[in-house]
């Protein structure tokens, strides 16, 4: 018995329909027949086909309805879903439960199923590209006078981007099932690693314990007050995660981060000569200012040539183009997704970024807003945690309590409001250092008391957590090395805060 053609061959994206637009109904109509007679070749079905790739919309909504009974562990065969679609048009249009079994009676083997999946999926992007390339060309032959060339080339990338990511040039709403599939996976995923971290490690211990971790989609603001060390602690959490990435190889050929992750380090304020001679000082443990001096042995080199040769190959990309522009920062960041992976983005600092295309608003505060929206959605995009360091106002230096609050961020109301977690760094060492009274006082012997107990100590204060806890952490820190560490752990060391 010949198969009902489709009467009405509309695209499955509610958009208009493209003129000779590349689709395969038959090998739409074989995968189908073919999942339908046996339900386990669903199995064999790449997680990368959904059923907006299908170009019948019919079609699109019977895969829909398919892998709805099969997640459920359900029977999904032609007399159950024609219950389903009773008073779908199409589905009458096409022959009703006749065109069902007639899928079900000339089903190929399931052992075909892989091929007719990926045909399907290719000829899906191929007309998403039609789709995107047409929309190039109108928006370039009829430019809008408010979006340059530059901004229509970052749109442009953003969208291929998207496409080459996820298979789709705009997915739209996303349905509670899949988010929640998306949410426990996470959980799982948290659950089978080390700690029960749900996020990136930072390799501070008692830092992830208050984060849990560095989170897929979040933007981070680490603020300080020059000389505090917030470079130091942002290069510190970028190379232990780089220095840890492990991967293994996926069934479509992708590679899967299981440890660690593949870093971006946006610095603009240093070279990466002076970026790599600080991760230099960290791992052979000889001093950062000896190393830049060359006051060091032949002994101290030979610990410096072990160092590099150990930390060389830890993919951390750094990026270190001053005033580099918002659009510039986001097309490299996709562009090394694409071409190594991306697991981490860090910015030093936030308030070197521009906004580029000649586009100066009204004052900073604009810009620095359109700037940490412009990174709060390029950490969703990509699926990523993006660290982006920020200065303090100098008001803090005018209170006798200097511990930073949310309040001494500059223009800190757009970056308070966007970022899903604010932290800062507080050393008071650095304070107490310049309050030294004359030797041999009484106010001298109880000032140098006062710098053993915190010296070598450095706090990390959350001021916003959007998923957690606020309150400070402890770290160590070594100011010759610029490297934070761990303390002895002592849980008496937390401020108890409630949730933001």
């Amino acid at each position: 018995m010949a198969l009902v053609p489709a009467l009405d061959l509309r695209p499955a994206h509610n958009d208009t329909a493209i003129p000779h637009a590349p689709a395969n109904i038959e090998a739409e109509q074989a995968l189908l027949g073919a999942v339908l007679y046996d339900n386990a070749t669903f199995e064999r079905i790449g997680d990368y086909l959904q059923a907006r790739h299908f170009y019948e919309p019919f079609h699109a909504r019977l895969y829909a309805a398919i892998e709805t009974h099969v997640r459920k562990g359900q029977l999904a065969e032609p007399i159950l879903l024609a219950e389903q679609f009773g008073r779908d048009p199409a589905f009458e249009e096409l022959g009703g439960i006749r065109y069902l079994a007639d899928l079900v009676d000339r089903a190929p083997p399931a052992a075909n199923a892989p091929d007719y999946s990926r045909a399907i999926y290719d000829l899906a992007l191929r007309r998403d590209l039609i789709r995107i390339g047409g929309d190039i060309a109108t928006t370039a032959t009829a430019p809008d006078e408010e979006t340059s060339a530059r901004d229509q080339i970052e749109a442009a990338e953003q969208q291929l981007y998207a496409l080459a990511e996820s298979g789709g040039a705009s997915q739209g709403f996303i349905p509670l099932s899949q988010a929640l599939h998306g949410a426990v996976t996470m959980a799982a995923e948290a659950h089978s690693r080390d700690g029960g971290l749900a996020g990136l490690s930072t390799g501070l211990i008692d830092l992830d314990a208050k984060l849990g971790g560095l989170h897929p989609s979040d933007l981070l603001i680490l603020a300080a007050r020059p000389s505090m060390g917030k470079s130091a602690l942002a290069v510190n959490i970028a190379f232990h995660v780089a220095r840890n990435y492990a991967w293994e190889p996926q069934p479509d050929g992708t590679k899967k981060t299981v440890a660690g992750g593949v870093v971006a380090f946006f610095q603009l304020e240093m070279s990466a000569d002076q970026l790599a001679m600080r991760m230099l000082a960290e791992v052979s443990g000889v001093s950062g200012d000896r190393l830049r001096k060359g006051e060091i042995d032949a002994v101290e080199f030979g610990r410096v040539r072990d160092a590099a040769l150990e930390i060389q190959d830890a993919p951390l990309y750094i990026d270190d183009t001053g005033g580099i522009t918002m659009a510039k920062l986001a097309a490299r960041a996709r562009r090394l997704k694409r071409m190594v992976g991306l697991d981490l983005i860090v910015v030093d600092y936030l308030q070197l970024v521009t906004i580029g295309g000649g586009g100066k608003l009204d004052n900073r505060v604009q810009e620095v807003s359109a700037i940490t929206q412009g990174l709060k959605t390029l950490a969703k995009e990509l699926s990523v945690p993006v660290i982006a360091l920020a200065q303090l106002s100098r008001q803090v230096e005018n209170r006798e309590d200097k511990k930073p609050q949310l309040s001494d961020l500059r223009e800190s109301g757009s970056i308070e409001q966007d970022a899903d977690c604010v932290m800062f760094i507080y050393r008071e060492e650095y304070y107490l250092s310049r309050t030294e009274p004359r030797e041999g006082t009484p106010e001298h012997l109880t000032w140098q008391d006062q710098m053993d107990q915190v010296a070598g100590q450095a706090e990390v204060i959350i001021g916003k957590q959007r998923h957690g806890p606020i309150g400070t952490v402890k770290l160590a820190f070594n100011a010759d090395l610029t490297k934070f560490g761990n303390l002895a752990r002592d849980p008496s060391r937390y401020d108890q805060h409630s949730r933001d």
